[in-house]
């Protein structure tokens, strides 16, 4: 292997730091418009269906976090595309790209369906709780809905990582700014009855939903086509079947990402779950902290998306030094921003709640409960760079069972021996902490999972330096 050093490793410390952070940002900011506007979709449905009814608000809470734990699962496994791609761009290799891309979408496919058959099951898991009907009624219409949308989202999350390995951030951001406002007008019409259109309260997030996922895939496709910067590695320009080995592959390096994935939104979602035996207003309050720990965890997520490709390509370049100085100073920028995002929730608190809901108990619960997310700020931003950082690398089946054994070795269990305080169990709580005892837990998984992946990034970007030599 020829190792290539970067002429920037002559830079003063300091220089380089500056110059890498600005790199990073550059690549980073769009994607993070982008991503702050997914998930206001989801903070926009979850706000609206609040204001229609508390029941509605407790029904699309539980629809959203089985859609949440299906969306982000199938980001996981489509998520593939995004080393293998940087390490072409990084080796100037643009010819392989097109093909990556192409049985990208063919896995993308199966993916897909699978996704839309799972999420519809898992709407028998509201039959085993001890909901009022309508909630219940309204949380499986909203799982039904949205999984219409699930194959596009496939689709599109194929795309969006190969937009991203090329450096073509700010077209992410543009369509993804558009679907906001195309859910904010639809949830307006149908939630409320708008212009002559029927109310259909929480389901009317629903249909939003599903019709802006829609708009994500076309959007992209529209620019791509358009815009110069996508010819030369131009997945389009003529028609190739599944390649079996190279879908299996893509799986390979996939699959493992998408159980990790799985993995902490499953534990969120599940938690979601056995709080809902607490009423509605820790149903509503536990989303509206979640909801809103979900929009901040954005700036971590796409300083990671970024820094994913960052390290991949100087990987395909041959220059595992600048690819491990990369990947620490994004880690040390998203624990940077992480400190002032939970000095902001911690202070700002009560009014973050006010904007969800006018409900006095939901109100001062969710306050409470977003000062428990404000203390896993930091631990959250590290697992996240620190995992994207190691998938540049092409590494994904440790940071999978750290994962595993984070949330479901450690939040999980400890959080219903809190939350939920069993008979059966030598040593409980006095009483059970409901919704409370389960964000501790949470703080105790994300910091095992921000040790563990830490410790592995250490190793997996010594060896390379090391087996590149």
């Amino acid at each position: 292997m020829t190792v290539y050093t970067s002429p920037d490793a002559l830079l003063p410390l300091s220089q380089r730091v500056r110059k890498e952070i600005a790199a990073l940002w550059q690549l980073a900011w769009p994607i993070l418009i982008g991503q702050l506007a997914n998930v206001g979709m989801s903070v926009a449905d979850v706000a609206m269906a609040g204001h229609a009814s508390a029941q509605d608000l407790a029904g699309v809470s539980l629809g959203v976090s089985i859609w949440f734990i299906t969306v982000v699962t199938v980001m996981g496994v489509m998520m593939s595309v995004s080393p293998v791609v940087s390490h072409h761009v990084g080796a100037r290799e643009f010819h392989l790209v097109p093909h990556v891309v192409r049985q990208a979408l063919w896995k993308s496919l199966g993916i897909g369906l699978l996704a839309m058959v799972l999420a519809n099951a898992g709407t028998l898991v509201f039959d085993h709780l001890s909901l009022e009907p309508v909630v219940r009624d309204i949380a499986k219409q909203f799982v039904y809905i949205t999984s219409l949308a699930l194959p596009a989202f496939a689709a599109y999350r194929v795309l969006y990582s190969y937009s991203a390995s090329l450096n073509q951030t700010k077209p992410l951001m543009v369509i993804a700014i558009g679907a906001l406002l195309l859910n904010i007008a639809v949830n307006g019409l149908l939630v409320f009855g708008k212009l002559g259109f029927p109310a259909l309260g929480g389901l009317g997030c629903a249909w939003a939903t599903m019709l802006c996922v829609w708009f994500n895939l076309g959007g992209l496709l529209w620019w791509m086509r358009h815009d110069p910067a996508y010819r030369s590695t131009w997945p389009f320009a003529h028609y190739e079947g599944p390649n079996w080995p190279k879908i299996a592959s893509l799986l390979r390096l996939g699959l493992p990402i998408g159980v990790t994935y799985f993995a902490e939104t499953s534990a969120f979602g599940f938690i979601a779950l056995l709080v809902a035996k607490f009423g509605s207003t820790q149903i509503s309050a536990h989303q509206i902290a979640l909801n809103f720990s979900s929009l901040v965890f954005m700036l971590p997520l796409s300083l990671g998306i970024a820094l994913s490709t960052r390290v991949g390509q100087s990987l395909g370049a041959g220059d595992p030094a600048t690819a491990r100085f990369r990947a620490w100073v994004g880690v040390a920028l998203a624990l940077g921003c992480a400190s002032v995002s939970a000095l902001g929730m911690g202070v700002f608190n009560h009014h973050i709640a006010a904007a969800y809901t006018n409900d006095p108990a939901v109100l001062l619960l969710a306050a409470h409960l977003l000062t428990f997310a404000a203390l896993f700020q930091l631990s959250d931003a590290t697992q996240v760079a620190t995992s994207c950082a190691i998938r540049g690398y092409k590494v994904t089946r440790i940071p999978m069972v750290i994962h595993l054994t984070a949330f479901w070795g450690f939040s999980l269990p400890l959080g219903c021996v809190l939350g939920l305080a069993p008979e059966w169990l030598p040593w409980r709580p006095a009483q059970a902490m409901g919704a409370e005892g389960f964000w501790i837990a949470l703080i105790v998984g994300l910091s095992v999972a921000a040790l563990g992946l830490s410790a592995l990034l250490r190793s997996v970007a010594r060896k390379g330096i090391v087996h590149a030599h």
